[in-house]
């Protein structure tokens, strides 16, 4: 089996070099159809959309995948694919922030991590429109394109910038997240933004431009890729009461820059 770090015998690149590879394909994908005319359709969850740049990134992601790990298990949005007795699994989002995409409005990115049983090793999101990637190996940082990243050192919720997302439910966690959202602001804090892509809202956690980050429920290609990045960058990413969280489920997330993560947890559990 191979470790993380050591060279693919196919494609002569190591783990972290293929999901990079990956996302740079995703990415064209994302721009040849970006603000143009192409096929959307509904998902069976009400207000979830699917096009063809997310089909056909996802796709391409896992041919390339495929082509250096053929034994590896593949969990992407899209599609499902047959079991393995491997321990490793990529978790793909090929298309985070799809509604986004679909309304000509440029906040999307591609999400690739790759986990060895419930250990994120690594994650990859790029932003297409920005030029931006955001990356991560367990245990050697976080980066922006090349640049290493870390999280705010802010340690009063008041001077924090959040961001949070909704699930397509309409019901009684939107109703929920919004009254947080009140709490939050009336507690005073600095804003909330929602910005329609889990992924991108971690990468920010990540990288500084915000403070924490919450969403009820997140698929893990949601948010396993942004997890190991915002750890890496010296964040802390747990479910609504600081438990950890695993791949195999959709929890509520809750990530921070470590200092206010358990202010965070405070007003969401109030």
């Amino acid at each position: 089996m191979t470790k993380q770090g050591e060279k693919c015998n196919m494609s002569g690149m190591n783990q972290i070099e293929l999901a990079i590879k990956a996302a740079g394909t995703a990415g064209n994908i994302h721009m040849k159809y970006f603000q143009k005319e192409f096929r959307k359709e509904a998902k069976s969850v009400p207000f979830d959309l699917v096009t063809v740049a997310d089909l056909e990134a996802e796709k391409e992601i896992v041919s390339i995948i495929r082509g250096a790990y053929p034994d590896h298990n593949i969990l992407a949005e899209e599609n499902v694919y047959n079991k393995t007795a491997s321990e490793y699994t990529w978790i793909i989002d090929p298309l985070d922030g799809t509604n986004n995409f679909a309304s000509g409005l440029p906040i999307f990115c591609v999400s690739i991590a790759l986990a060895r049983n419930d250990e994120i090793l690594l994650g990859a999101i790029y932003d297409a429109t920005r030029g931006e990637l955001f990356t991560a190996e367990k245990g050697s940082g976080a980066y922006l394109n090349e640049r290493r990243i870390s999280v705010t050192k802010i340690d009063r919720l008041e001077d924090a910038l959040l961001v949070t997302g909704f699930y397509y439910d309409r019901g009684e966690d939107m109703i929920e997240n919004l009254e947080r959202i009140k709490r939050f602001l009336v507690g005073g804090i600095l804003g909330v933004r929602r910005l329609g892509a889990a992924a991108l809202d971690l990468a920010y956690v990540a990288s500084g431009r915000a403070s924490g980050f919450w969403e009820f429920i997140l698929s893990p290609w949601d948010f396993a890729a942004g997890k190991v990045i915002v750890e890496e960058a010296g964040g802390k990413v747990t479910g609504r009461h600081g438990e950890p969280i695993g791949i195999r489920t959709k929890p509520f997330v809750v990530a921070s820059n470590s200092r206010i993560h358990d202010q965070i947890l405070a007003v969401l559990n109030s």
